[in-house]
């Protein structure tokens, strides 16, 4: 970016560059907090002036709308304050580096989150991004990349906002994948998507930029800031909220740490504000098309709160070994409740001995004491359950049983799409069928039919070898002189043919189709010709996955009868 440490002056021109000069930090700082993004220009060479090097790009517009900016002045006085301190610490003048870290120059970022975002609405369509980044920093252990006052304020605004999910029941959809886990919920109409690492030792990568992480981060946190307490006052909740350390939990050495395991450890104790009593909608007397919307939208509502209510009146206990943090936020989101071991972390509501637990979570292959009255299930059971909207069947998920495939809820097959078995199987279950009993009369049928082939099998070949003992016998008696021979002529009355008039009319509109592609144009034949082809290509790789599936199955099936037949043998 042009300009000189002064100023953020600019040379005239549609698109500027950013040169290495010792501004840079600060213009690219300003811009990302302002929201200005760089731009690819068209012609890149020729903005370049025939360079070839790797230049970040501007437009000259925004780069003139940041010269007002008020913040620009507080940069220039941290850069001063940095420039004195680092020189009373050469000199070991220790009287004015307190005074100088006493008057160290803050600044504020509320009037940015006010000008980008005029409406709340807003500020909710643009939070996947600092929800995502506020969830990674938080996960940074203690090192020299980042400051801890930055972890532990991620860590903080990211459990409320986890608290106001939990309160307001708002969760939709979870997704575990190999980056992360995948959490959708619906807050006020808006669908928020973030991600959230998994609880692993973190190995910093050497190529990638902190500093500029660090400013996003620093606009995420006020913008997070400012949501949190909107939503909290939307339910009438106490903002920030105020956590009491449980009695008898052990006092860590750091009460910043302290306070942040009180964070998490409350959400086994979130609450939903109590509602007021709900009121039935005035119903008016509608016909046709309305009715039918009007039904739907009350069908669709429905499904919707008994989705809010899945685990309501469920009380689960969480083994030492599963994540204890994804597991207690989805559970507490639909309404169960939820504990796990005093010895591993505070905020445990009851014990494992608890006679009231119906689902016991695990991740070991079988464990050697079971309580009578429990399910004892592997986590998949809880996010799939989310998913599927409805309490799966708890047969496939029991311990050392091989879990069925993690689908995604954010796809959404379409016409000609491929659709693997098991969605099909869980689309039986969401309404209302027993997809299990039919696959078992189905390999039953099939194991029938494969008997029933081979005695047809049999029986062909039993007949074949007696047309051929007819035959020779056929052929050893000699025709008698003078038989008339009978010759294998057969009239048969003419039948008259209805025409077809569905084959007809779909020959018809294929004509007509291939004459409008004649007549088309040569871009819009180009175009069209290109749908088709991307067309096809989706209907092969859906046949070639279910040629694939296929195969899988016969292979399985075939393993299972060798297994069957070992264990008859």
């Amino acid at each position: 970016m042009g300009g000189s440490e002064k100023g953020l002056s600019v040379p005239s021109g549609q698109k500027i560059r950013g040169p290495q000069t010792s501004a840079v930090p600060l213009a690219r700082r300003l811009c990302i907090l302002k929201g200005i993004y760089p731009h690819e220009p068209k012609h890149k060479k020729k903005v370049n002036k025939g360079s070839t090097a790797p230049r970040t790009f501007y437009l000259l517009k925004d780069i003139k709308f940041l010269l007002h900016e008020p913040i620009v002045n507080k940069f220039r006085e941290y850069k001063v304050f940095v420039r004195k301190l680092r020189k009373a610490y050469g000199k070991s003048e220790w009287g004015t580096v307190e005074r100088l870290k006493d008057n160290k120059p803050t600044y504020k970022l509320d009037h940015i989150v006010k000008e980008r975002y005029p409406t709340f609405v807003d500020a909710l369509r643009d939070l996947d991004d600092a929800l995502s980044m506020c969830f990674l920093f938080s996960t940074f252990p203690r090192t020299g990349k980042c400051h801890v006052q930055t972890v532990q304020l991620c860590r903080r605004l990211v459990v409320e906002f986890q608290n106001f999910v939990i309160a307001s029941r708002s969760l939709r959809k979870v997704f575990l994948s190999i980056k992360g886990i995948y959490y959708q919920a619906e807050v006020l109409g808006q669908p928020i998507t973030w991600i959230t690492p998994y609880a692993f030792a973190h190995d910093h990568p050497t190529d990638v930029d902190y500093r500029v992480m660090a400013t996003f981060t620093e606009f995420y946190t006020t913008l997070l800031g400012f949501v949190n307490f909107r939503l909290y006052q939307s339910l009438n909740l106490l903002y920030p909220p105020k956590v009491r350390q449980p009695p008898g939990s052990p006092c860590p050495a750091h009460p910043g740490a302290m306070r942040l395991s009180a964070l998490s450890a409350s959400l086994a104790r979130a609450v939903a504000p109590a509602h007021e009593d709900e009121v039935e909608m005035d119903e008016f007397p509608v016909e046709g098309e309305t009715a039918e919307l009007m039904d739907a939208k009350k069908k669709e509502q429905e499904a919707l709160e008994k989705h809010k209510k899945l685990f309501e009146g469920l009380r689960f206990f969480l083994n030492r070994e599963v994540p204890r943090e994804p597991l207690a936020f989805v559970i507490r989101c639909f309404g169960g409740q939820v504990s796990w071991d005093k010895s591993l972390c505070i905020g445990a509501t009851y014990d494992a001995t608890d006679p009231s637990i119906t689902h016991h979570i695990i991740d070991r292959p079988r464990l050697d004491k079971q309580v009578v009255g429990r399910y004892y299930l592997q986590p998949q059971w809880v996010f799939d359950s989310v998913n599927a909207k409805l309490c799966l069947p708890v047969a496939d998920y029991f311990p050392g049983v091989l879990l069925p495939p993690h689908l995604s809820p954010f796809v959404t097959e379409k016409e000609g799409d491929y659709i693997p078995p098991e969605k099909l199987k869980l689309l039986a279950l969401q309404r209302g069928e027993n997809p299990g009993e039919e696959s078992e009369e189905e390999e039953e049928e099939e194991e029938e039919e494969e008997e029933g082939d081979n005695d047809k099998e049999e029986e062909e070949e039993e007949d074949e070898s007696e047309k051929e003992e007819e035959i020779k016998v056929g052929s050893q008696c000699p025709e008698l002189p003078g038989s008339p021979q009978v010759l294998p002529v057969k009239v048969t009355a003419g039948k008259v043919q209805v025409e077809d008039k569905q084959r007809l009319e779909q020959e018809q509109q294929s004509e007509e189709k291939r004459l409008a592609i004649m007549m088309m144009k040569k871009r819009e034949k180009y175009l069209y010709k290109k749908i088709m082809f991307g067309k096809k290509r989706k209907i092969r790789e859906a046949n070639k996955l279910a040629e694939k599936r296929k195969a899988h199955d016969a292979a399985l099936k075939e393993q299972k009868k060798k297994n069957k037949k070992a264990r008859q043998a």
